[in-house]
């Protein structure tokens, strides 16, 4: 699992949101099986599918009581998408400290505004964030050394 966050926004825009979802479908139970955590399970992306389709269709039809609908359904959406972004971060967060001994913060802000992005760009970042602390503390933070 290696997207570059910019390539995930470009892909996005390009796609008009539809490859935030197939990047959930494809990457979550990676994500799980590397943290040892339950993160969402495919109910719940198919919700949010649900809700981001449903909202593309009625936002589309020009109707008054069609466009308070859509709204319902992109702000449902934009819900699930901070739900499973800040359970993301939780795994992710005990996942470096469990397995690599780092304390990895990551900023609420930046995780309710920038969601799944935020989430890809963490992913990314962690060699980044082992190699700083292995500098810092001027030792390996592998669990294999601590033995």
């Amino acid at each position: 699992m290696n997207t570059k966050t910019l390539n995930l926004v470009l892909l996005t825009i390009a796609t008009a949101g539809i490859y935030t979802l197939l990047y959930l479908y494809k990457n979550c139970a990676s994500i799980e099986k590397i943290t040892n955590s339950k993160i969402a399970d495919n109910v719940f992306i198919i919700w949010l599918a649900v809700c981001v389709g449903l909202s593309g269709v009625f936002s589309a039809s020009g109707e008054p009581t069609a466009d308070v609908i859509a709204g319902v359904l992109t702000i449902a959406a934009s819900v699930l998408y901070i739900v499973w972004a800040f359970k993301a971060k939780r795994a992710l967060q005990e996942y470096a400290l469990n397995e690599h001994r780092i304390d990895l913060i990551m900023n609420p802000f930046y995780t309710f505004i920038f969601t799944l992005y935020y989430i890809n760009y963490c992913i990314n970042d962690l060699p980044e964030a082992k190699r700083k602390q292995e500098i810092l503390t001027g030792h390996p933070t592998t669990s294999e050394t601590a033995a």
